[in-house]
């Protein structure tokens, strides 16, 4: 079987809406987090998160 587990928020460390198993593969992922309201893009492979980080289109000139 399986362990399978919350993402949580990168910002917060609360607790999201999606569950992983240990062999999920995620690459340019939007996470929602409920409690905070944060967006983000998240690259998860062999059990580590890594948000990615964007350009916001405020700096995009």
């Amino acid at each position: 079987m399986d362990k399978t587990d919350w993402i949580r928020c990168p910002k917060c460390s609360s607790k999201t809406r999606t569950m992983i198993r240990e062999h999920t593969v995620l690459e340019d992922f939007p996470l929602f987090c409920p409690k905070c309201r944060y967006t983000c893009v998240i690259r998860f492979m062999d059990g580590k998160l890594e948000e990615i980080k964007q350009p916001d289109a405020k700096t995009q000139s």
